[in-house]
């Protein structure tokens, strides 16, 4: 089989510029209308159809209960993202640079980065209640370790050269932290709040599931039980959208600040 050269794909794409977009919407129409036919054929009429979901979606989305769920779960993430970002940068920081530290804490983050957070939350409970602080504390959670240990890895890949020149230069120790080592560290800390964001989002649909707190988490929970299926994968497409939204923002901070940086190109 031939395979084409990187000319010959430059010279494909030119001719279908909208090649990709276009195979991914065949494949959602595709797989919506798998969807359509087998659950129409085979599960019961309550069960959500693509259809179904489809005309919910003006309904649901202008529906002041969802607009406060949506703004609630949102605002939560969004704010224990803020904190894991700050928190978990510093403590990369201090693991990557610092050996002692790295042997003292390096295996409890591992430890606690691979616990599941739905066997931490019931102990988060037991210490801020069955309040939004819970849900706070387990977005945090959730975040804070894949910042961690990504940063932690970017400042441990910091040029050892320009590290030494600096000390040549009698630079101060926070000229090397937060001039090289922290530089070094941005693609890994993007890599990082990818993780983040996703797994503060399973934290907060989680948190809002178990303790019954306003926000999506409880709005799809109680669409389901009342049968109310389409509205609740309305709500879950919303979630979908968020975390695509994080991904386009991530891109465009690439674009904007770290034109130096490039992804690996893929086919």
């Amino acid at each position: 089989m031939k395979v084409l050269s990187l000319a010959d794909r430059a010279t494909v794409r030119a001719a279908f510029p909208g090649g990709n977009l276009a195979l991914k919407v065949l494949a959602g129409l595709v797989i919506a209308a798998l969807w359509q036919i087998l659950v129409g054929a085979w599960a019961p009429a309550y069960v959500a159809k693509p259809i179904g979901i489809v005309a919910a979606i003006p309904k649901v989305v202008a529906s002041a209960a969802f607009l406060q769920a949506a703004a609630s779960t949102v605002v939560a993430v969004l704010y224990g993202l803020a904190i894991a970002i700050v928190i978990g940068t510093a403590i990369g920081l201090i693991v990557g640079r610092i050996r002692t530290a790295d042997r003292a804490l390096g295996f409890y983050i591992s430890a606690l980065y691979a616990m599941p957070m739905v066997a931490v939350l019931p102990l988060v409970t037991l210490w801020f209640g069955y309040t939004n602080g819970a849900r706070l504390a387990i977005i945090v959670f959730a975040a804070f370790f894949s910042i961690a240990i990504n940063v932690a890895d970017g400042a441990r890949s910091a040029p050892p050269e320009h590290i030494e020149v600096a000390r040549a230069y009698r630079a101060r120790w926070h000229h090397i932290w937060l001039g090289i080592a922290l530089p070094a560290s941005l693609p890994y800390l993007l890599a990082g709040i990818r993780l983040a964001a996703g797994r503060a989002l399973i934290a907060a649909i989680v948190a809002e599931f178990f303790i019954s707190l306003e926000g999506l988490g409880f709005y799809i929970l109680f669409n389901s039980r009342t049968f109310n299926h389409d509205a609740a994968f309305v709500a879950v497409l919303v979630l979908a959208a968020f975390g695509i939204g994080v991904e386009l923002a991530m891109n465009w901070v690439i674009r904007r600040f770290m034109p130096w940086y490039r992804r690996e190109h893929r086919d």
